[in-house]
């Protein structure tokens, strides 16, 4: 028991760290998550060789950095995560694997990213809520011209809902479903008002750093700077310096809070035996 407080231990400072990093800088340095790695790793090698026990505890860290490298690659490439998210999710991966069985491992994953991905929504929610409160004008004047672009796929998803409510006299599944979607298209709506109108700024280009997020591409010379999702480079921060005084980026919401909020979760869940999921081993 006490190498698994030292792994949540570990972990619950390195988390800490994170999330004071990305809440002051906007970003998570890539030594927070590297060393965490090396840290857990020698400690799951250590522990095994002079334990006595066979190294099941080092193998069972390296297929949990296996499987959460493969996790953290799916939220990144899916525009998800961003890159110090995504390096900060592989990382817990070699904590989290605290069970000797192999197959028992992955009720603990399943656990995990369901109290992560619940809290990742709430926590999304109720923050894209707090800058609709502040942004109030903006957001309501980018809500109605969402509205009016999108009216035909609004009008069809609506229609939709309506003749699944319908059917959901005949059975209940289609009442739910027809309610999910009448609610999804506003919430597709408030998620592109809240993107446009809340989390886009204007900065001078002297304080644009590497990974920020261009809203527009830029014309540097005879080439064009695209405005992708891994942000701009160190190379191109010193053309554009030169060729913008101001440029246009979009703001993220800092997300790191979500892996505090659901690791402490987790461990609570953990303490007091609360089961998620009954796999069939």
């Amino acid at each position: 028991m006490y190498e698994v407080i030292f792994l949540w231990v570990l972990a619950f400072v390195y988390i800490i760290f994170a999330v004071m990093q990305d809440l002051k800088t906007k970003e998570i340095a890539n030594w927070i998550s590297f060393s965490l790695i090396v840290l857990a790793l020698g400690f799951r090698f250590f522990y095994s060789l002079f334990n006595g026990t066979d190294f099941s505890f080092l193998y069972n860290g390296i297929m949990g950095l296996g499987i959460f490298f493969i996790i953290g690659n799916l939220l990144y490439y899916g525009k998800v995560f961003a890159g110090g998210d995504a390096k900060l999710m592989i990382a817990l991966g070699t904590i989290l694997p605290l069970n000797p069985q192999l197959f028992s491992n992955f009720r603990i994953f399943f656990d995990f990213m369901f109290i992560f991905l619940f809290t990742g929504f709430f926590y999304v929610l109720f923050s894209s809520a707090l800058l609709c409160v502040r942004h109030f004008k903006a957001f309501k004047k980018e809500f109605l011209k969402q509205l009016k672009k999108n009216k035909i796929l609004t009008l069809i998803l609506i229609v939709l809902s309506i003749i699944f409510l319908c059917f959901g006299f005949l059975e209940k599944l289609f009442f739910i479903l027809g309610i999910l979607i009448f609610f999804s298209s506003y919430l597709y709506l408030y998620s592109k008002a809240v993107d446009e109108a809340c989390m886009t700024k204007i900065i001078k280009s002297k304080d644009l750093k590497e990974g920020d997020w261009l809203y527009f591409d830029l014309k540097l010379g005879n080439k064009k700077l695209k405005a992708k999702w891994e942000g701009v480079s160190k190379k191109d921060l010193k053309q554009i310096m030169k060729r913008y005084k101001e440029v246009k980026i979009r703001r993220g919401i800092a997300f790191s809070p979500v892996f505090l909020i659901s690791f402490i979760i987790f461990v609570i869940f953990k303490l007091l035996n609360v089961k998620l999921w009954n796999p069939f081993w």
